[in-house]
């Protein structure tokens, strides 16, 4: 493994440990609040953190081989995410 590989790994995991911290805040907060849009702020997270895994997993899996279709995937489910998170913020 080069240090290319090394950093996509870190800075993934990165990405993935404070994308789960925010899914329990919003978790915790509704289970307080009973507020629906918390519901949409987990789910777009959940989206997010899922988007950031799936990619890395399928990029190693795969040698890093056809990046054009991974990278189209992974907007595509992090553009959802972050519509959730829009969402939340919008609607009450």
């Amino acid at each position: 493994m080069n240090v290319i590989e090394l950093l996509y790994l870190v800075f993934s995991g990165t990405v993935a440990a404070a994308g789960l911290v925010m899914v329990g805040m919003a978790v915790r907060a509704y289970a307080e609040t009973q507020r629906r849009h918390m519901v949409h702020l987990s789910v777009g997270f959940t989206l997010i953190v899922g988007a950031a895994v799936a990619t890395t997993i399928s990029a190693f899996l795969n040698d890093f081989q056809n990046p054009q279709s991974l990278l189209t995937v992974n907007y595509f489910v992090t553009t959802l995410g972050f519509g959730f998170i829009v969402m939340s913020l919008v609607v009450e």
